[in-house]
């Protein structure tokens, strides 16, 4: 008899991660929908620098490593040559929102037919930990080693919220990886946020919270609870953006 493969078919190697890290589900989790939806031979990643470089290794699927901060420029420019793929952006909140806040907040701004998940570990990961425009108040990271002064920085950025309510993109919302059920319903997040894309309704985002367990000087466990406990009492979960809602 034959075995069931658990496995979605376009993840190929294991992708070097630390431990407990959250990137592994949430790749995990947009295969699995992209195979659900009929599109995993279908689709192209722009992919960010940062921890999210080690999705590009793991895949057999068309991906691109873009400039630093650069894929949602570069992503725009896939789907406009290539209207008919399925065009995902794979970035870290380093990536996103501080390198490349102009090239993120531009292409909803124009709506783009595009869909973006966006990792918020709420620090640069890959380079040592350092300060991002997602870093909390108080936050020790190697350029806040006193804690976050938002007097001096300003505030955490919220991105979902902003771009859905100044820019009425098609879809918005924040997840996260902190427990089976808070999973099971990040998964239909990114399932309507690539739906989105499938019925030609514009940009859509998916935020994470995710765990840098390394990075905080946490256990993976400790980090969980810090997600749920401390990070969604400021980066709310929830749908902020739903077109099908509006019709």
């Amino acid at each position: 008899m034959a075995v069931e493969r658990k496995v979605p078919s376009i993840i190929d190697n294991p992708m070097n991660f630390c431990p407990g890290c959250g990137h592994g589900i949430i790749i995990r989790l947009i295969c699995e929908c992209l195979e659900e939806l009929g599109q995993d031979q279908n689709v192209i990643f722009a992919i960010g620098v940062g921890c999210s470089s080690n999705l590009g290794g793991g895949l057999v699927t068309d991906r691109l490593h873009c400039a630093h901060g650069r894929a949602g420029a570069v992503a725009t420019g896939m789907k406009r040559v290539n209207p008919d793929n399925m065009v995902i952006t794979y970035q870290g909140d380093g990536d996103a929102y501080s390198i490349g806040i102009a090239e993120s907040f531009n292409a909803a701004y124009r709506n783009e037919n595009i869909t973006v998940i966006t990792v918020n570990n709420t620090n640069f990961g890959m380079t040592g930990g350092q300060m991002s425009w997602t870093t909390m108040e108080g936050q020790k990271t190697t350029t806040s080693p006193h804690g976050r002064d938002c007097a001096v920085t300003g505030y955490p950025i919220r991105f979902p919220e902003l771009v859905a309510n100044e820019f009425r993109v098609a879809y918005a919302a924040r997840g996260s990886v902190s427990s089976p059920a808070r999973i099971n319903a990040l998964k239909g997040y990114i399932k309507n946020a690539l739906e989105a894309q499938i019925n030609k309704e514009g940009y859509s985002i998916v935020e994470v919270l995710s765990p840098c367990a390394v990075n905080w000087g946490m256990t993976p466990e400790e980090a969980m609870t810090h997600i749920e406990e401390d990070l969604t009492q400021y980066f709310p979960i929830g749908v902020f953006q739903d077109r099908r809602n509006q019709e």
